[in-house]
């Protein structure tokens, strides 16, 4: 037990690889190939986010893109993989989000919403069962205007790019809203969105409504500590366990499906972990950081949530 009264564990953590500058948005395509972003990489003081492979049986890193539109480089932040295509969804807080494809070509997304507001630069994003992608988007309007970000004043917003093609903001007025996940009914229909607003150290849940469509925003969880930081990055486990990142704590948090207080703590050899990801179909969960710089790898209790990308390939929905 610690002395907040959450139980902690501490598995054995591997050193994946290393040596990328802010480490983030972990996330597997349908080949099984791993990526991550190094939002933190400068060129002569500017932006120049960097999108990687991983070769997982050697730690050998290949960047496949630098993105850059019209001469502002990216700070990519958070990555999900598309299911009709083997693409990945890359939220870029300079950039808004991403469509980037294996061989390193990409396009921006939009840079309005549906409502015709420039928009704004995003941390991470979540597919729901349905292929509605839900988007954490805690900077200020896209390049060119000046970076900003909300961690100090609350005009962080929340997003879902729709399957209609359509950018719809859902709320605004965050703190620096981070992770993002959505929690699914037994049969696959989208119940809950989940968002991290990492100063305040809330969890904040929202019901969903449909495709954009989100109301009854409450407090769904707190992390605990009065240390720097908050949540960052989570992922699901098969029994709609959230597993939350929480950024300074050299923990991460367990919650049960309905949130409050973790039920458990998983201890780490950092201090800062970002983001957490399952590799498909395994127990093993990849955890970014910003320690120094690494990934690493550790075995859960139990599989990860089959993620959108593979709904269609082991007949889910």
């Amino acid at each position: 037990m610690t002395d907040i009264g959450i139980p902690v564990i501490e598995p054995v953590f591997t050193k994946v690889a290393e040596g990328i500058l802010g480490s983030e948005g972990p996330v597997f395509d349908k080949n099984g190939d791993f990526y991550v972003v190094a939002p933190e990489v400068k060129v002569d003081g500017k932006a120049a986010g960097e999108i990687l492979r991983i070769d997982l049986n050697t730690g050998k890193k290949t960047v496949i893109c630098k993105p850059n539109v019209d001469g502002y480089g990216g700070i990519p932040a958070g990555c999900q993989c598309n299911r009709d295509e083997n693409e990945l969804f890359v939220a870029d807080m300079r950039l808004g989000l991403l469509l980037v494809k294996p061989n390193g070509d990409f396009e921006q997304i939009a840079k309005e919403d549906s409502d015709g507001r420039f928009m704004q630069g995003c941390n991470d994003c979540a597919f729901d069962y349905r292929g509605n992608l839900w988007i954490t988007a805690p900077a200020g309007q896209i390049a060119p205007e000046d970076y900003s970000n909300s961690m100090k004043e609350n005009f962080g917003s929340v997003y879902c790019f729709t399957t209609d093609s359509e950018m719809i903001r859902v709320d605004t007025g965050l703190q620096f809203p981070n992770g993002i996940a959505v929690l699914h009914m037994k049969d696959g229909r989208p119940r809950k969105l989940i968002v991290a607003e990492t100063p305040t150290k809330k969890l904040w849940g929202y019901d969903i409504k449909g495709p954009g469509k989100i109301e009854n925003k409450q407090v769904w969880g707190h992390i605990p500590g009065t240390h720097e930081g908050g949540a960052d990055g989570m992922d699901f486990d098969e029994e709609s366990n959230l597993l939350v990142a929480n950024w300074g704590s050299s923990h991460i948090e367990v919650f049960g499906q309905d949130g409050g207080q973790p039920k458990m703590r998983i201890r780490c050899p950092f201090a800062k972990p970002s983001n957490v990801h399952f590799k498909p179909q395994t127990k093993t969960v990849f955890v970014t950081e910003h320690d120094t710089n690494a990934v690493w790898k550790f075995e859960w209790q139990r599989n990860g949530k089959k993620q959108f990308c593979e709904t269609l390939s082991f007949g889910l929905f």
